[in-house]
């Protein structure tokens, strides 16, 4: 096992922590300043180096912030804890942002330093085996039985250019599958074309699948040609192809029937060499039933169908697929990736995720945004999964983990993304708001939402506290709260961000200025 790492001028510090270490068998090195740690960095192989370093913050010759940032440089995932005094507790709060592990406050308790470290190489360790797998993770992840038989099916599909219809719930990847089925074909070499069938409007899709000639409506005033054509020799995904226009229906079955389609307004047959895989979450045959889709185009799609499991269906894959989406999402962000403990993952994994992968991949990318420090807790998980998993402390409001760190009063803030109706009814008022505010009617009486009733028991307790200030201070955690969220909702795009939260552009860049979110 690689040591620990313990820097600090310090000797009595060191040779307490070096003897408690050794009774755990938990193997150190030491230093005295920064300078010698970055010189051992520099000679010493990274298979030989630290699996944690623990370092002080105010050293001679050296910081242990900026120490911090050079480790990181080198060595982006191991985990470094840093030692204060109470009075560096503001360098502890730069230490987080610097990607440190944890704090540790001095003078400190000796049993939880040793708990702390060795939580910190269970963590490393538990890292280091999830980097391995995703070093040649495929481009789907899954070990349950239900995914594995997915896996195999691509696999017996791999040499054939049959029609295959992907059926599952929203977000559930059957895109990502689609493109496998394409990318271990014989059309791999060829344009893989995706379109959903549900998202454009029914005047514009016939032009978008098949095209149209010059002049063959207004605005049209060059031929342009559709995703039939540009996925000529290779693969087009129709997605949620229950959505399709009746009529659009007949074309697409007669382009499926004899290879041939005309564009818009043309009338020279063009060839489509172009292999079909379809996907939707409603029930085809029922669709049927109520004449709203072809039968003879459903049992032209349905040559092979493949069922594509709900994520409530693989709980054993979220704990990978969280990893996985964290480290993403970090690589996207261009920060320091997340790591999360085991009572999150349990948490996570008791969720039934209605939005499925793609709403785990949108927790993991909250996450790391909004998560206050590097390693993911409990308390820290977005408050529709602590309301729907019943995970919400009874002693304190729903959002604490995401409080806006440069403002007083209560620890509470506004859910920073929309807490659906299902979850927030579960979720009893606190006995701690009932307490504050006596004068205040439960959710239920009043018809509130669970952050509504804590917006208001924390009006009252600022009021109560004689601020004057009360107007300011929850407006400007309010608006914090929405922008974060928008802006993590939209990987950082102000724009769209602006455009979902019906604001201007403007507005957003005045607000985020104000707010002091750059």
């Amino acid at each position: 096992m690689k040591p620990i790492w313990i820097v600090d001028d310090d000797q009595s510090i060191r040779f307490v922590l070096e003897k408690a270490l050794l009774r755990e068998n938990l193997p150190t090195r030491s230093f005295t300043n920064p300078q010698e740690v970055l010189k051992a960095l520099a000679e010493t192989p990274e298979s030989e180096g630290p699996q944690i370093l623990v370092s002080d913050i105010r050293m001679p010759g050296g910081s242990g912030l900026d120490l911090l940032e050079k480790v990181k440089e080198k060595l982006p995932g191991l985990p470094v804890i840093i030692m204060t005094a109470f009075s560096d507790l503001d360098s502890a709060v730069s230490a987080f942002q610097g990607g440190a592990f944890e704090y540790l406050p001095k003078p400190f308790d000796l049993p939880k330093a040793v708990e702390l470290i060795r939580r910190a190489v269970e963590e490393s360790q538990r890292e280091e085996v999830a980097e391995e797998r995703m070093t040649a993770a495929p481009e789907m992840l899954g070990q349950a039985p239900a995914m594995q038989d997915v896996f195999r099916a691509i696999g017996r599909l791999s040499q054939s250019q049959v029609t295959v219809l992907i059926t599952g719930e929203s977000g559930s990847g059957k895109e990502l599958v689609a493109r496998a089925l394409h990318k271990h074909s014989p059309r791999s070499g060829g344009p893989f074309v995706a379109i959903n069938t549900a998202a454009i409007p029914k005047d514009l899709l016939e032009s978008e699948l098949f095209g149209h000639e010059r002049g063959a409506f207004t605005g049209a005033q060059t031929m342009r040609r559709g995703r039939f054509e540009q996925a000529d020799g290779g693969t087009l995904f129709l997605d949620e192809i229950g959505d399709m226009p009746f009529d659009l229906q007949t074309r697409l079955l007669r382009v499926l029937s004899d290879g041939h389609f005309y564009r818009v307004g043309g009338h020279s047959a063009v060839r489509a060499n172009v292999r079909v895989i379809a996907a939707t979450h409603q029930n085809l045959e029922q669709r049927v039933k109520e004449g709203v889709f072809r039968e003879d185009l459903f049992h032209r799609l349905n040559v092979i169908r493949l069922r594509l499991p709900a994520l409530r269906e693989r709980r054993e894959d979220v704990p990978m697929l969280t990893r996985f989406f964290l480290q993403q999402s970090a690589k996207q962000l261009g920060v320091e990736p997340k790591r999360i403990s085991e009572a999150a993952l349990k948490l996570l994994g008791t969720f039934d995720f209605p939005g499925n992968v793609r709403q785990l991949e949108n927790v993991c990318h909250w996450l790391t945004v909004m998560a206050p420090s590097q390693v993911v807790d409990l308390k820290d998980l977005p408050p529709e999964v602590l309301a729907m998993a019943g995970a919400v402390p009874a002693d304190s409001p729903p959002a604490a983990s995401v409080a806006a760190p440069e403002l007083v009063g209560s620890a509470w803030t506004p859910p920073p993304q929309p807490v659906p109706v299902s979850a927030v009814t579960m979720v009893a008022p606190a006995p701690a708001m009932a307490a504050a505010s006596p004068v205040l009617a439960s959710p239920a009486e009043a018809g509130v939402t669970a952050w509504e009733a804590g917006l208001q028991a924390e009006a009252q307790t600022l009021l109560e506290a004689g601020r004057t200030d009360v107007w300011d201070v929850l407006t400007h955690r309010f608006e914090t709260c929405l922008i974060q969220t928008a802006l993590a909702n939209t990987r950082g795009r102000r724009i769209e961000a602006a455009q979902k939260l019906g604001i201007g552009r403007n507005t957003i860049t005045r607000k985020i200025q104000e707010l002091n979110l750059e």
